[in-house]
């Protein structure tokens, strides 16, 4: 993809001076003020519209490497949260209806055929499940490609069809080890650096953990040299789903819409988008901090900080979701806050 065209920087400055005459101390309302800025940049108008169409896109899918130990649950739990996302009862689906977001799961390669779900759910279906990465690459490069496609392909039905702000949600048991090693991989980092807990693994597993990311990025070798190729780094060490994400952000960024990011699954894609299409992460903010280090490693190298804080690790996309009220706030106080010279004369 060709380098992506990034918000306005003239509608931020104008924004910047819209909020800095409102009437209130300058910087008084803090991160707000820079999301909405933000958002008014993206939009190309200042005040930005009110977003009332924002929709969450959970990728889910398995990974090989689960059955190695990493997780605190079998890989067999995948398949029955996606369920749990159609029947709308998984945690992400409640707090998107709280806070009005469309939610929208999507089958990538979860190791199970879902019997009985509707058929767009595995429409982009790339495979069932992953090889473990430590042993070998999770993909073909064929495989990366289909499923960047898929992601792109669905980035271009959602904001064709008006989407004003998209969320990238994941699910898939395991899902924490690949990210964390892609995130390690472009950062340059040690896996000892970058290896969380996950789902909740206790001591012995989390060093078990450590050990199969640091024998993944061994066995990457010299493909891990600069430049990195994203593609073969999907291969190597991702799995379709992350593929599918990465693909997903990187054409709604070239689209001109914005991304709110969620945890470690999602940054770890985020920042695949923006080797895929240069720029892209300037469309992109955080919704909230995870506990997983990677994650933190990961937004610091973007320069991005989260709106939220609150020890959060469940992913599907739920910390990002729980920010959005945050967002919207920030929307509407640059256009219903009155300005300082209406006040004062």
């Amino acid at each position: 993809m060709s380098p992506v065209v990034p918000p306005s920087a003239e509608v931020a400055a104008q924004a910047r001076h819209w909020v800095d005459s409102l009437a209130k101390p300058v910087g008084a309302l803090g991160r707000l003020e820079d999301v909405g800025i933000w958002l008014a940049a993206c939009q190309g108008c200042c005040p930005p519209e009110p977003l009332r169409d924002i929709r969450v896109v959970v990728f889910a899918g398995d990974h090989g490497v689960a059955a190695h130990g990493v997780s605190a649950y079998p890989s067999a739990v995948t398949a029955a949260m996606v369920r749990l996302f159609h029947t709308g009862r998984a945690g992400v689906a409640v707090l998107a209806r709280q806070h009005g977001v469309r939610l929208r799961v999507l089958d990538i390669a979860v190791d199970d055929d879902l019997v009985g779900l509707p058929a767009d759910v595995g429409a982009h279906k790339i495979r069932r499940s992953s090889e473990p990465i430590h042993l070998s690459d999770a993909l073909t490069v064929a495989q990366v490609r289909a499923a960047v496609g898929a992601g792109r392909a669905v980035a271009e039905q959602e904001c064709g069809s008006g989407a004003q702000l998209l969320i990238s949600g994941d699910m898939g048991i395991g899902n924490t080890t690949p990210s964390a090693a892609l995130i390690a991989a472009m950062l340059g980092l040690p896996a000892e650096d970058v290896t969380g807990r996950g789902t909740g693994i206790d001591g012995a597993a989390l060093a078990h953990k450590r050990d199969l990311i640091a024998q993944a990025l061994s066995r990457m070798g010299d493909r891990r040299a600069a430049p990195l190729d994203p593609v073969d780094l999907l291969a190597g060490l991702g799995s379709a789903d992350i593929a599918a994400s990465a693909g997903f952000m990187a054409r709604s960024a070239d689209l001109g819409v914005p991304v709110l990011l969620d945890g470690v699954v999602s940054v770890a894609a985020a920042m695949v988008a923006d080797l895929l299409a240069p720029g892209a992460a300037r469309w992109f903010a955080a919704g909230h901090r995870s506990t997983e280090p990677a994650q933190s490693a990961a937004l610091a190298k973007l320069g991005l900080e989260p709106l939220l804080d609150l020890g959060m690790r469940l992913g599907e996309g739920s910390g990002a979701v729980a920010a959005v009220p945050l967002v919207r706030s920030a929307v509407l106080i640059l256009r219903e806050m009155a300005q300082l010279a209406d006040v004062v004369g």
